[in-house]
């Protein structure tokens, strides 16, 4: 299906992209004086208490006596290297506050340090996940020439996981497709989304999603933009398709619900964090299908 271009700019601002962080390799044989260090314990971090919570850690972690389980390099910006540091899960930290889940976090840090912390909690996952190889199960040690755990007993090289998820906002004249899944909180609505499978185009994937959720056909395909969502390790790309025919038919599995809404009459929508919403957003504010 080929994407027809509306004219219409879509310049989505991922919140969760860590690109500004530079990766030098080989890494550093030991953690540089000048670091920006990341605290996660568990799928969380902590985050100084106070006015102005910052996410950075640059004192000398023994003088905490915090139980250091693995640490893992996140990259450079400039001269200051970044890097994650995982602590046990009895682990405290006084003066800070620790969130348990990093989405927490949006609102009360910025859009950098937000995505900071995700990649953390993101690499220090990889780093447990990966101690031993999945192919002989012997234990792994870290590369220091890229972002990889080695095995030296087989020669596997593994490398941190991304899926690949697709999101699409479906337009029928002035009006967008919303729909519960039975996993959302009362009222509350969002777009069209799944996973890609195993030898699928994402297209293919959109129209496949799309009609097994909803029952509906789609034309028009249009990239929109895409969001690292490391929850856990997810690269969500998002498309805006026009309405095609059918009638919603909704699988009661995934979807619970579904419906055609208009702008003066939205439901509870995802959060402003999130690409479901910047998709939802630019068609409210310029996001009409050409047909008016």
């Amino acid at each position: 299906m080929a994407i027809k271009d509306t004219g219409k700019p879509m310049n989505h601002m991922a919140k969760f992209s860590a690109a500004f962080l530079m990766s030098r390799y080989p890494e550093p044989d030991t953690v540089p004086d000048n670091v920006n260090r990341v605290i996660v314990k568990e799928n969380g971090v902590f985050v100084s208490s106070g006015n102005h919570p910052e996410l950075f850690f640059s004192g000398d972690l023994k003088d905490y006596n915090l139980e250091i389980q693995r640490t893992q390099y996140l990259g450079h910006r400039d001269s200051i290297a970044y890097y994650a540091d995982d602590v046990s899960s009895e682990s405290d930290l006084p003066g800070w506050t620790y969130y348990p889940n990093v989405r927490d976090l949006f609102g009360i840090l910025s859009d950098e340090e937000l995505a900071v912390a995700a990649l953390a909690v993101r690499l220090i996952d990889f780093d447990r996940s990966t101690r031993f190889c999945a192919q002989c199960g012997a234990r792994t040690r870290q590369s220091r020439l890229e972002r990889a755990k080695n095995c030296d007993t087989c020669g596997l090289i593994t490398y941190p996981r991304t899926s690949p998820a697709i999101i699409v906002l479906i337009r029928k004249d002035d009006t967008i497709l919303l729909a519960r899944s039975p996993r959302f909180p009362p009222g509350f609505h969002s777009i069209i989304a799944g996973f890609v499978e195993p030898g699928e185009t994402l297209e293919e994937a959109i129209h496949r999603e799309v009609r097994e959720e909803t029952g509906i056909e789609i034309a028009n395909l249009r990239y929109f933009g895409s969001e690292p969502w490391p929850f856990p390790s997810s690269l969500m790309i998002g498309f805006v398709a026009d309405y095609a025919g059918g009638e919603i038919v909704i699988d009661n599995h995934e979807i619970i619900s579904a419906g055609w809404f208009d702008r003066d009459h939205l439901p509870l929508l995802p959060s402003t964090m999130s690409i479901s919403r910047a998709l939802i957003d630019w068609w409210i504010e310029k996001g009409n299908n050409g047909k008016k």
